[in-house]
């Protein structure tokens, strides 16, 4: 049984367990509230804020997330309540002094992560704010300074948006969580990047991955460990096509739940693999799902229930909703009984709504509009009006000319078939190399990069790009090395004489079927020609016009021809 209390302004969820206090500060701010141009900013806090603690006995750490920002601790209760009161101290003067260091350190932190499937899914579903922020680098904490993160702990580290979950019998003496007074942080509303659901992007080879977002409650949790069951018993028991099948949920403050699931492939099997998956979001939809996977899953979820109601592993979820809004299930029981009350309508329901929201990655080339999967955007659906610039390099025929416009509203880049476009009121970051390379990134995720060494003016074009834009949203870069920098490619200098004499020695056919090509094109078009000119002047109309449309088949012939020799002149 979950209690409410309050300390010091702050509300508390108590909860009975046995072993050592746990207790944890949530704080309602994560990598959700970030603009990206500060991105790794509540993280920097978190580190900050624990450096004073030094080195203990005890396990302590923090966690920044998407939603929310928290510091734990399990261990003796005069332990907890220093570490608390001690998390509150620095968050009221941060060690400025440790800010270089500490940023190399996340530096490094970062450098060891990759981004999963979730990251993944999560870019190409939001974009590159809110929720979608999160898998960028944390490219702000280059920019960020003192002050930075005195008004950023004002504003989110107070005690308004500030709760406590604490596994014990009552609140500890001697707790003392000193913050400032504050307003509570309401979550951003979830952006989107998809403007058709479902929705399917190629991906990592190796991989089929998919998430949807769906009602939070029971039945969503249930319906994501029905999935897992049935993937597994399709991909990795019945075909062996997989041998990693999972999926998760994950629970957000809007009320709603995120289910993702994937399965991993072999590169001669990646379609197999997809085709698989696919009919089993299929089959759920259509309500394949066994009554028997419905209890399986409910049992061993009301199991975890109550392995976590012992040791207080439910007060973090709930404090979580405590922090937005959401309801607090502060009975066992009461939360037992709403997980077994699902039932297998409750989960095809469910089934129905995710599969309407899908987001599929397919593993490398694969396509998934064969399924009802609309692909997702890739490129921009409108370019800004302005001056124009070519980019410069020697180009053969068949490669695409890539022009580069700036207009009073934005920046475009890119052939006519494939442009990207970002608004410059619209731009979340701009990144801005010493060499005069920028980088501009638009909420939808797509990117306009420019390389002043590839266009004449470059100089020139970048001053233009940077007074489109509002200097907050500029992130320095660090220098670059200077075989890095792209350079325009030459046109090869014109072979010599003797050169193009052993080229004609060595392609003697290629150079007969040039002239021969061409000849027979322009004698066989205007015998077409006069022939049916002469024809109709003698009246004879049909045969005229039958000779003509075998003259005329014949030249297409020759010239079709001749444009594969010229074809193959060029790639020799």
């Amino acid at each position: 049984m979950i209690t409410e209390l309050e300390t010091g302004g702050i509300p508390v969820l108590l909860a009975p367990s046995t072993g050592p206090m746990h207790a944890g500060l949530v704080f309602r701010v994560g990598t959700v509230d970030e603009p990206l141009s500060r991105r790794g900013i509540t993280h920097l806090v978190e580190h900050l804020a624990l450096h004073s603690i030094g080195v203990a006995d005890h396990h302590f750490n923090g966690a920044t997330g998407p939603e929310f920002t928290f510091f734990h601790m399990r261990g003796a209760e005069t332990d907890v309540v220093g570490f608390l009161n001690g998390v509150c101290a620095a968050l009221r003067d941060l060690p400025m002094q440790r800010l270089a260091v500490e940023k190399e350190i996340l530096r490094t932190e970062e450098n060891s992560r990759g981004d999963g499937a979730g990251e993944v899914l999560a870019l190409w579903r939001h974009g590159a704010v809110g929720y979608g922020a999160g898998t960028y680098p944390e490219w702000g904490l280059r920019g960020i300074t003192a002050d930075d993160l005195r008004g950023w702990t004002a504003r989110y580290f107070n005690r308004q948006n500030a709760a406590l979950w604490i596994t014990g019998s009552e609140v500890p003496a001697g707790l003392d969580l000193d913050l400032p007074d504050g307003d509570r942080q309401p979550v951003p509303a979830p952006s989107s990047a998809l403007p058709v659901r479902p929705a399917w992007f190629p991906g990592h080879s190796n991989i089929v991955a998919w998430d949807a977002v769906v009602p939070r409650g029971a039945a969503a949790t249930v319906f994501a460990g029905v999935l897992e069951r049935v993937l597994f018993r399709s991909l990795r028991q019945e075909s062996g096509l997989s041998y990693t099948v999972k999926s998760d949920c994950s629970t957000r403050a809007d009320g709603t739940t995120v289910v993702t699931a994937l399965a991993d492939a072999l590169p001669e099997k990646q379609g197999a693999v997809l085709g698989a998956f696919v009919d089993v979001l299929a089959g759920m939809r259509l309500g394949l799902v066994d009554e028997a996977d419905v209890t399986a899953v409910v049992n061993r979820r009301a199991a975890e229930v109550i392995e976590a109601a012992e040791n207080g592993g439910r007060l973090p979820g709930q404090v979580f909703s405590l922090l937005t809004g959401q309801p607090v299930q502060k009975s066992d029981d009461e939360f037992l009984a709403g997980l077994r009350a699902v039932s297998r309508a409750d989960v095809v329901a469910i089934a129905a709504a995710a599969t309407a929201d899908g987001l599929l990655m397919t593993p490398g080339r694969h396509r998934a509009d064969w399924a009802g999967f609309t692909a997702a955007p890739t490129r921009s659906t409108d370019v800004v009006s302005g001056k124009s610039h070519q980019q410069l390099g020697h180009r053969s025929v068949d490669e695409p000319k890539v022009l580069l416009t700036i207009g009073a509203d934005g920046v475009t880049i890119g052939t006519d078939d494939d442009p990207a476009t970002v608004r410059f009121d619209q731009c979340v970051l701009l990144l801005a190399w010493p060499d005069g390379a920028r980088r501009l990134i638009g909420p939808d995720a797509i990117q306009v990069h420019f390389e002043p060494t590839l266009f004449r003016n470059g100089t020139a074009i970048t001053a233009e790009i940077d007074a489109g834009l509002d200097p907050a949203l500029r992130v320095v870069m660090p220098v670059r090395n200077p075989e890095s920098v792209p350079v325009p490619r030459k046109a090869p200098p014109p072979p010599s004489l003797g050169a193009r004499a052993r080229w004609i020695a060595r392609n003697g056919r290629l150079v007969y079927s040039l002239i021969f090509n061409a000849v027979m094109t322009l004698v066989v078009g205007v015998l077409a020609i006069a022939g049916t000119v002469a024809l109709f002047r003698d009246g004879e109309f049909a045969f005229g016009l039958g000779a003509g449309a075998v003259f005329l088949g014949l030249a297409g012939v020759f010239g079709l021809s001749l444009r594969n020799t010229i074809r193959e002149i060029r790639r020799s």
